[in-house]
């Protein structure tokens, strides 16, 4: 029997071009976990019912009842008066942050993130198209805290990248808005955003509802429920990443104040029970310092339970031989946050292969990343900085290549390929090369 083909024909002009279309298109893959069934179920809702489904689970989970999405969906003018509302002394650190952070990631995006060509001896032209994504969602955290750090920090590389629309959403338990936090979105330059949170949220960033437009990807920390339906919804769109507790590392020769370091680890052990601090140092007396000042800050600190839980659960201060073994150690790690708080932290800086960033001398504490500084405080954690860095505006771009070969270039690559094809035993791919070449069909 002669073998045949019939791909599929559409037009443009049929009335069910786009579910055919759609359908053509559709590819799924499915994960599983404990926790993953019941986000599967919010996410299965939300992709069925759209809206509806979205309006149920922040009545379920944010007990937050309203009867149309337009009461979720945050206004231009509401963030700005959130803006004009706050004291001078957080409009001007809200203003000076996201300066800070656009100055640092414009200049990022001029270290190798523009379209850029040459062309060969032969005229073929090479190079790469570097492209905005269209439309992102920016998950902002909003239940027992809220973080508007983590808006600049996400949306502002977006903005800088050159995306056309950026998406918040942001869960307000029992309605309860965060000024802050619309303020930020003001500032970052937010385009639209829904008080929505959990896995609806990034349900509908992922899949689109009638109201909330579907995005390219998602970006920004949550919850495990946030984290299972990043992981989901991954290959539908693009994710930054998926985030574990907060992690910080010091590197200490025992130069710094001990008190300076007890802080600092406190800083990561605050967020979460879960957290990880650790202190590596050749100086046996220094960690005995360290302790004490633990010891003595400890009960003045208002989250002294959570930071204590994280302490002793996932806690260690470290003796090394030296800040070479140290160093060593760190790298195994490949901690988020790496403070080297040493009278010469260049020298060691060198030694450091893996970390989300590396915050230099005694006086680079970890808080200003996480505010202020510039550089994205996005960062990656349970060892997975050994093979990827922080949120960037190359996050927020993609990259095409450019090919375009002359007539002379066709004849050198052509040879080529036709050898290479013919070796993979893919004729259709030698011949297209072959047929481009000088006398032959």
């Amino acid at each position: 029997m002669t073998a045949t083909a019939t791909p599929l024909r559409l037009s443009t002009a049929q009335p069910d071009f786009e579910a055919r279309f759609a359908e053509r298109l559709h590819w799924s893959a499915d994960t599983d976990a404990a926790i993953e069934q019941r986000v599967r179920d919010i996410l299965a809702d939300v992709r069925a019912r759209g809206d509806a489904a979205v309006l149920d689970c922040t009545a379920r989970f944010d007990d937050l009842r309203v009867s149309s999405m337009a009461a979720l969906e945050l206004t231009a003018a509401e963030m700005q008066a959130a803006f004009d509302s706050l004291p001078p002394a957080q409009r001007d650190a809200l203003q000076q942050a996201a300066a800070r952070i656009r100055r640092y990631h414009e200049w990022q995006k001029t270290q190798g993130g523009e379209t850029a060509t040459y062309r060969d001896e032969d005229g073929t032209l090479l190079g790469q198209k570097v492209t905005p994504l269209d439309r992102v969602g920016i998950y902002v955290p909003g239940g027992l805290a809220a973080y508007p750090s983590s808006l600049l920090m996400n949306a502002i590389p977006a903005h800088v990248a050159g995306v056309g629309e950026i998406i918040m959403a942001v869960p307000t338990p029992r309605g309860q808005k965060n000024p802050l936090v619309l303020a930020a979105a003001h500032v970052a330059g937010v385009t639209r955003a829904f008080t929505i949170g959990g896995a609806q949220a990034i349900g509908a960033l992922a899949y689109g509802t009638a109201s909330v437009p579907r995005v390219d990807k998602i970006t920004g920390p949550g919850n495990a429920y946030v984290a299972s339906a990043k992981r989901q919804v991954f290959g539908q769109v693009g994710i930054d990443m998926i985030a574990g507790p907060s992690e910080i590392l010091v590197l200490a020769d025992g130069s710094a104040p001990p008190d300076w370091v007890a802080m600092d680890l406190f800083s990561q052990a605050e967020h979460d029970e879960l957290a990880q601090s650790i202190l590596l140092s050749p100086d046996a007396a220094y960690i005995d310092q360290v302790q004490a000042a633990i010891d003595r800050l400890l009960p003045a600190m208002p989250r002294r339970d959570i930071i204590a839980a994280s302490l002793n659960g996932r806690g260690a201060l470290i003796h090394t031989r030296d800040m070479q073994e140290a160093c060593a150690i760190s790298n195994r790690i490949a901690p988020e946050h790496l403070e080297v708080s040493s009278r010469e932290p260049h020298r060691w800086e060198p030694l450091l292969k893996h970390a989300g960033a590396i915050f230099l001398g005694a006086y680079t504490s970890e808080s200003l990343g996480d505010y202020c500084a510039g550089p994205n405080h996005v960062l990656p954690t349970s060892g997975t900085a050994r093979f990827s860095g922080p949120l960037s505006v190359y996050d927020f771009q993609k990259r095409s290549s450019l090919i375009e070969v002359s007539a002379q270039g066709a004849r050198r690559l052509g040879a080529i390929a036709r050898v290479l094809a013919e070796g993979e035993g893919l004729q259709a791919h030698a011949r297209a090369a072959q047929m481009r070449l000088p006398n032959e069909k």
